[in-house]
């Protein structure tokens, strides 16, 4: 009976993890919706000032239960710091290039974040990655070819920027696995500081009037992002991370049906064809990191963006 029992906590644990992973996926994909609609009007430094304002609504609880001067308390700071500025510049960036491409495109080029983040954990953490992995980092380096167009005239400045920022979030997730013993409340409080700090400088001298009703979108925007941000972070409590990684492609499911609905863009062919190949290689690497690695792939998007 007993062991039943456990099977039936162990299989219900495992539904939420899946189900909290989903929700948060949306949670993301809503946020980066609202954070495209937002830049339309105003500039990505004010909506990034206020959407960092925003997040200290759900932070600020956390950071008191965990207590302000733990903050402080960091092991490795100057890698810290570099992480938190880094999250900072990507989720800038990202606002950056949904500015001048579909969300769906945008959000194609950032789910080669996990083949990234094979390729350079070889470098950078030393890690071993085999010929199988290789063919596939590959293979999502020519998706990634084939969405960015080079040498032809569509290849615009959007393109280069989200392509910037899905590096800089592999290099995200390459730190976070430096960081492990560091809280997730003190990772989220220092990133959307320097984010809040990024908003400032961008925004002065260009600054747009916003209503209550903006301020009040702006605002949201910060709020939806870190309840999505903790929701992912219980799934990974919850369930393994290998489990939940290949879920996290649902955002470029989203990414297409937000577009559509909002702003009646469509990637086109070519798009979704160097999208399949990033998802199919991605997909893959993570399936062989499960095989054979000791520590679970952790290509989740840790940023709150």
């Amino acid at each position: 009976m007993t062991s039943g029992t456990g099977f039936f906590s162990t299989r219900n644990a495992l539904l939420a993890g899946v189900l909290l992973m989903l929700a948060g996926d949306f949670m993301f994909a809503l946020n980066d919706a609202l954070g495209k609609w937002l830049v339309a009007t105003f500039t990505v430094g004010q909506v990034m000032l206020i959407r960092s304002i925003g997040a200290f609504i759900i932070l600020g609880p956390l950071i008191a239960r965990q207590g302000p001067a733990n903050l402080l308390r960091v092991d490795r700071p100057l890698v810290q710091a570099f992480r938190a500025v880094l999250t900072a510049v990507e989720t800038t960036l990202f606002y950056a290039a949904v500015v001048y491409l579909p969300l769906a495109d945008v959000m194609s080029f950032y789910m080669a974040g996990p083949i990234y983040v094979a390729a350079l954990s070889h470098v950078m953490l030393g890690e071993k990655v085999g010929w199988r992995r290789w063919i596939a980092i590959l293979l999502g380096f020519v998706g990634v070819l084939v969405i960015l167009r080079p040498g032809s005239a569509e290849l615009s400045t959007g393109s280069l920027i989200a392509i910037a920022g899905s590096l800089a979030f592999a290099l995200t997730i390459i730190l976070g696995r430096m960081l492990r013993g560091t809280s997730d409340t003190t990772l989220v409080t220092w990133q959307t500081i320097c984010a809040l700090a990024i908003g400032v400088v961008m925004s002065l001298g260009n600054w747009t009037p916003a209503g209550a009703f903006d301020w009040g979108a702006m605002l949201l925007l910060g709020v939806v992002a870190c309840i999505a941000h903790l929701l992912i972070v219980r799934a990974l409590k919850l369930a393994p991370a290998a489990t939940l990684a290949p879920l996290h492609y649902t955002l470029l499911l989203w990414a297409i049906v937000f577009g559509w609905l909002f702003f009646n863009d469509l990637p086109d062919a070519q798009t979704l064809v160097g999208a399949g190949l990033v998802v199919v290689a991605g997909l893959f690497i993570v399936h062989r990191q499960k095989v054979v690695a000791d520590v679970p792939p952790e290509d989740v998007r840790e940023s709150v963006s």
